[in-house]
């Protein structure tokens, strides 16, 4: 008797979990502890870009630890709590509006890397970086498409980052009220963009960016 088909809609492919296999291999080409790094806030219209970094305790891992994407607010909050107490040494970084549109989005991640790692009580000897840019950081770097997907550490890194940006951007939601931006987390949003063009840009705002450099040549 054959088998019928599952309909495409309720077919489900599963994500293999993040494991510690590219630290491991990392460890024993770099000689040293490997953190991952990642980044958070970098396609926003508003705020700092972060990052975090973590040198996880191979014998001491938080359960449950992800893709801060694939978490939910509250599962990220909790992990956040769990990593800092839990790992061999963490780390977080930002990069200021200001450095944004001075250095670019992309040299501004980097500057936000380099201080994650250097706020670490233990600097590694190399790093697993998600993304395939090579950023110029404290320690050799091995950089890990999707790897947030891949490497325990790197999701560390990635809740980590998360969860910092989104609270600073709480507290400029105090400070610059109106926009949303608890809410959004200074992302393109239709309450985001009804703001900006009741109100104009505040100082939160990218104005490298191009729908807020829209905005200031329309005033002027």
């Amino acid at each position: 008797m054959k088998i019928p088909a599952k309909s495409p809609a309720k077919a489900k492919l599963s994500r293999a979990s993040p494991t510690l296999a590219l630290e491991i291999l990392l460890i024993e080409s770099a000689g040293g502890p490997v953190c991952g790094v990642d980044e958070a806030g970098r396609g926003p219209w508003a705020g700092p870009v972060s990052a975090g970094a973590v040198i996880l305790n191979p014998d001491d891992l938080p359960a449950g630890i992800d893709d801060s994407k694939a978490l939910t607010h509250a599962r990220r909050e909790a992990l956040e709590i769990e990593i800092k107490a839990r790992a061999l040494a963490w780390g977080v970084g930002f990069a200021s509006v200001e450095e944004i549109d001075q250095l670019n989005i992309l040299h501004a991640t980097g500057l936000a890397m380099r201080r994650a790692i250097e706020a670490m009580a233990i600097q590694p000897a190399a790093a697993l970086v998600d993304g395939n840019y090579g950023f110029k950081l404290p320690c050799a770097v091995q950089t890990v498409i999707k790897g947030d997907s891949l490497s325990l550490s790197i999701a560390a890194a990635s809740i980590l980052a998360k969860t910092a940006r989104d609270r600073l951007m709480v507290e400029l939601d105090v400070e610059y009220p109106g926009y949303g931006f608890a809410g959004h987390k200074g992302y393109n949003a239709p309450i985001h963009s009804a703001a900006l063009k009741a109100l104009g840009p505040c100082p939160a705002h990218r104005r490298s960016w191009a729908p807020i450099r829209a905005l200031l040549s329309a005033e002027v």
